[in-house]
């Protein structure tokens, strides 16, 4: 098997910087516009709550689960209707691990700590808990072929050395960096190159990106999505990784980062600007199909969960059970909802709000 790789000290001492400085200010451009647009939205973390669950949806993608964003939502309507439990708990483990780091954020900053409370909900009864879940790895691992450790593509740090490059990377997360945007591909690669659990990296290493721009106040909120671009360039991703550690190619990796950032931020900011716009239109059709006082209630509900049953409805929506029925009857009526599954028994009846998650999945 190969040697275990020695990752570079942080920061790095030797970078062109000029290689690629042409891509710094677009990537600082398109993410400033996209806060941009998040600070004009009112409860971004509700209205594009779609969003986060489709980040998760292809981060975990990257890993090898198979759920779709519609089968998530399904689930989390009605969980006796699916026949992808493992793949779905994997995304919602995401997202919690993800809120969880948001308030984590404030409490005790960007720590090693906090990604190992991450960690721990992200493979909390999923494929890999049995891996020592919520703690550094204890033991050599390495990338490639299941029982072919002579043909391993990659072989990170020996675990007895991870103390001192998980200590290095801390603290590389709370200087300030030349360049924000370079120092988050840089922390992103040496998240991946430490390697520093037993699974779940991956996700892990994507998780930090939102959450970085946020504690370093690039972002007001954590929501910049970045694995769409690297599910469609998953050769690249991988492949320019894997040239940090063969060949020390740092510049190559930032340029196809930064690139990510541009071209994905852009795709981010016409979906939040079409979700944005359907909200509004919604608003007034709500209001005039159900000519309730509750119409903000309903609306704000069903972007917040676009797949939903009855008795979410009313919790999350706080309407009184005298409403609920005639304001989603009006709302199937007019074309706003459909009936996912007509309720039997005891399972209640799950509605689609299909405009929204056909904005968001495409």
């Amino acid at each position: 098997m190969k040697k275990s790789h020695i990752p570079d000290n942080l920061p790095l001492e030797k970078l062109d910087w000029m290689s690629f400085v042409d891509l710094i200010g677009p990537a600082h451009d398109a993410v400033a516009r996209f806060d941009g647009l998040l600070q004009s939205i009112p409860n971004p973390a509700v209205l594009l709550s779609p969003l986060t669950t489709k980040e998760a949806v292809l981060s975990s993608k990257i890993e090898g689960t198979q759920a779709t964003m519609q089968e998530v939502l399904e689930y989390e309507a009605d969980p006796q209707n699916s026949n992808r439990t493992q793949d779905i708990k994997e995304v919602l483990n995401y997202r919690r691990a993800m809120n969880k780091a948001t308030r984590g954020l404030d409490e005790i900053g960007f720590t090693l700590r906090l990604m190992r409370d991450m960690h721990k909900i992200l493979l909390s009864g999923v494929r890999g808990e049995e891996h020592d879940v919520g703690n550094f790895r204890k033991k050599d691992v390495y990338i490639g072929s299941p029982g072919n450790p002579d043909g391993a593509r990659y072989v990170p740090p020996a675990w007895q050395d991870l103390d001192l490059y998980l200590k290095n990377f801390e603290q590389y997360l709370n200087i300030n960096e030349k360049d924000t945007m370079v120092q988050l591909a840089i922390i992103h690669a040496q998240f991946e190159i430490i390697h520093p659990f037993s699974d779940g990296n991956g996700r892990m290493g994507r998780i930090i990106l939102p959450l970085f721009l946020n504690f370093k106040k690039v972002l007001s909120t954590p929501m910049l999505y970045l694995s769409e671009y690297f599910e469609s360039h998953r050769d690249e991703y991988y492949d320019k990784l894997q040239n940090i550690s063969d060949k020390g190619e740092w510049e190559q990796w930032i340029k196809y980062f930064l690139r990510a950032v541009i071209e994905q931020t852009k795709v981010n900011i016409e979906k939040a600007k079409k979700v944005q716009s359907l909200y509004e239109t919604k608003k007034i059709r709500v209001r005039d199909l159900t000519n309730s006082k509750y119409s903000i209630n309903a609306l704000d509900c069903i972007f917040n969960m676009p797949i939903f049953n009855t008795i979410q409805f009313k919790k999350i929506s706080k309407i009184p059970q005298g409403s609920i029925g005639r304001i989603l009857s009006d709302l199937v009526d007019g074309g706003v909802l459909e009936v996912l599954q007509q309720g039997s028994g005891q399972r209640p009846t799950l509605y689609i709000f299909p405009k929204l998650i056909n904005i968001v999945d495409n």
